[in-house]
């Protein structure tokens, strides 16, 4: 009687360490060494099919032996894919070719390009191709997952870079002459409540934390809006929280917040106030309540207002976005904003290894949109354009 517990045992122990020739050669011994039903019982015993184990008795009877390295004959084994579908690969790249997408014949014009769907795709052209397959020669040609890249900045304004460096002669020289700069801007408007949050936090294995299955606004929580002022020189930051409007007039304020506690103290001797801003938005170059509270702001302090606006369509340049909104987004992400006390907090803890100190106050004013200004009340502004571009650099001065 065949011991087929004793084949199977003796194969696992070292089949791990045989190529494919190796392990052919060695049931076909243990076959052969079984004597009657060695085949059927050592095919049972190793999972090796009987061909494979005939193949190998013939080839112990027959002595030939193969090149050193090769445990094959030359020829031997299954055709690469792509030498039998000559065509798969071309049919493979015109499919995922970005230049296909206006294609009205292409199978995927209005389809994700996953490697299922190309290998759906691959089927209806007579293709017969698993998708392990797909991924594998996607790899092979070059190609990987990748995801929108944001680069295209649109229609550019011929003097955008020398706005830039406009910018920074100002910004440099004021800074140099101890005169405070801010960057100025407001956050997107964040729902307050037990929402779910962007990004994740450890926590206990299996137990997260439980939000809302929508995204519903609550009436009664409201919205945060978060407007920041970034202090160029010192690294530190601002953060207004309304929970009304966003709108020049809260823009402002804000602003004279940050003055009041932080500004005027840190910068006792400040005659000129240098605000870079967006070109569009609360804090834009054209909204005239933006230019009317400013006057206001520079009546109350006694501080001429120079304001340099970042050209259109280059807002993610503005310092502020990348030195203190996002140190926050990152503070508090996967922690749900379940009130205006937990938004203020947050953003006050925000760090850096760097530096960065933060410091956020509750507005609960209220801010009315849509107020008129008159042609009266803008020709009483007392703006000075700059030379360049007069429409976006200009100074505010006190009326008295």
């Amino acid at each position: 009687m065949v011991d087929e517990h004793g084949i199977g045992e003796r194969f696992r122990s070292i089949g791990g360490e045989l190529n494919e020739r190796q392990r052919r050669l060695y049931a076909a011994t243990e076959a052969r060494s079984a004597g009657r039903g060695g085949i059927a019982a050592t095919s049972r015993a190793t999972g090796i099919a009987v061909d494979t184990i005939r193949k190998g008795i013939a080839e112990l009877e027959s002595g030939q032996t193969l090149d050193r390295g090769r445990v094959r004959r030359p020829g031997g084994g299954r055709k690469p894919l792509v030498e039998v579908d000559v065509t798969l690969l071309r049919d493979i790249e015109r499919l995922v070719d970005e230049s296909c997408r206006g294609d009205p014949e292409s199978l995927l014009r209005w389809t994700s390009k996953s490697v299922r769907n190309l290998t759906s795709a691959l089927g209806e052209m007579g293709h017969d191709v698993h998708f392990a397959t797909v991924a594998k020669l996607l790899r092979a040609l070059g190609y990987s997952l990748q995801a929108n890249a944001k680069a295209k900045e649109g229609a550019q304004h011929l003097d955008r870079d020398a706005q830039f460096r406009h910018i920074d002669t100002v910004a440099k020289a004021q800074i140099a002459a101890g005169q405070p700069v801010i960057s100025v801007d407001t956050k997107k408007k964040e729902n307050v409540g037990d929402f779910k949050a962007v990004g994740r936090e450890y926590r206990p294995k299996g137990k997260p934390e439980l939000v809302r299955t929508h995204d519903f606004p609550d009436k009664d929580l409201g919205k945060a809006i978060p407007s920041g002022i970034y202090d160029l020189a010192s690294d530190q930051g601002w953060v207004n929280v309304g929970i009304d409007h966003d709108t020049a007039q809260f823009a402002v304020a804000s602003i004279a917040s940050w003055w009041r506690h932080l500004g005027k103290e840190r910068y006792p001797d400040a005659g000129t106030l240098t605000i870079t801003a967006d070109c569009g938005g609360s804090n834009g170059n054209r909204p005239r309540l933006w230019k009317v509270e400013l006057q206001k702001l520079a009546d109350e302090t006694g501080l001429a207002i120079e304001v340099c606006h970042f050209p259109p369509g280059t807002s993610k340049w503005n310092k502020i976005e990348h030195r203190l909104f996002s140190f926050i987004t990152m503070n508090w992400r996967g922690k749900p904003l379940v009130s205006l006390e937990t938004v203020v907090n947050l953003i006050a803890a925000t760090t850096t290894r760097t530096g960065l100190e933060v410091y956020a106050q509750l507005d609960e004013g209220t801010y009315p949109d849509k107020i008129r200004v008159t042609d009266a009340e803008i020709k009483a502004v007392n703006l000075h354009g700059h030379e360049f571009h007069p429409e976006w650099n200009y100074c505010i001065k006190p009326r008295c």
